[in-house]
C-alpha cells in the first residue's frame, strides 16, 4: 500500500498471528470501540482468509478499510479506520 501510515498513526494493533478465521475479525469487533472515531486500528493476521474477512467486516459494520501493509516481521497487517 503506498502512503501507508507509520506506526505512530496506529492507535491499536491487534496481534492475531496464528488465529484462524473468524477469530481475527472477532477480535477486531470486540476491540474497535477502544479507539476514538477516526483512529486507525491494525490487525496483524497470518490467516490468508483475513485478506477478505477484514474488508468484508468493515463493509458490514460501516468502518473504513484503509488497506494492507506489513508488520515489522513481514506478516500481513490490515488497516481499519473507526467510523462513527
Amino acid at each position: 500500500m503506498s502512503g501507508a501510515p507509520d506506526d505512530s498513526e496506529v492507535a491499536l494493533e491487534l496481534d492475531c498471528r496464528g488465529m484462524l478465521c473468524p477469530l481475527p475479525v472477532i477480535h477486531l469487533g470486540r476491540r474497535v470501540g477502544e479507539v476514538p472515531v477516526g483512529a486507525l486500528l491494525a490487525v496483524v493476521a497470518t490467516d490468508v482468509a483475513a485478506r477478505t474477512d477484514v474488508p468484508a467486516w468493515c463493509r458490514m459494520r460501516g468502518h473504513e478499510y484503509v488497506g494492507e501493509d506489513a508488520a515489522a516481521d513481514g506478516s500481513p497487517r490490515y488497516l481499519v479506520r473507526r467510523s462513527g
